[in-house]
């Protein structure tokens, strides 16, 4: 490996990873790309995990980008995939950067839309998932008891 080989960024769908970690964990700042994902990415195009992203081949990263864009005609397993029986396509996919925080929001104003009981968690500001609330999620209230500005008692 030649130094005029490396490329201290790599662009990856439209991310940039660091030349200098492995591939393993330069794929997980990917959005959507757990740890799992990322060793099924490098088992499924026959990268080295440890391998440093920076030596990477144009073939290598050209392979690597097919698998994230079509995980399921690649051979990824579709337990991996982040989202299973979409609700509006009723198929199998696995979302990567910023379609996430889309589809997150989208998802929301559905559940607020038909009032499901998680739908309106949401849209009062309330934990969702079924936490506790006596002593956390008070958002904005004053906690303890406000003092009086000026003289104090007993001078």
């Amino acid at each position: 490996m030649n130094e005029k080989d490396f490329n201290p960024l790599v662009r990856v769908v439209s991310v940039d990873l660091d030349g200098k970690k492995a591939l393993f964990f330069a794929l997980t700042k990917i959005p959507g790309v757990s740890y799992t994902f990322a060793n099924a990415i490098c088992k499924l195009t026959g990268v080295p995990k440890d391998a440093k992203t920076g030596y990477l081949k144009d073939d290598e990263i050209a392979k690597i980008a097919r698998v994230l864009e079509h995980p399921i005609e690649s051979g990824v397993p579709i337990w991996i995939l982040n989202r299973r029986k979409d609700p509006n396509e009723g198929e199998d996919r696995h979302i990567i950067t910023g379609d996430i925080k889309f589809i997150k929001t989208n998802d929301v104003r559905r559940m607020q839309k038909i009032k499901s009981h998680r739908g309106l968690r949401h849209q009062w500001g309330l934990p969702v998932r079924g936490q506790r609330t006596r002593g956390n999620f008070r958002k904005g209230a004053a906690i303890g008891v406000k003092r009086k500005t000026g003289k104090k008692k007993g001078k």
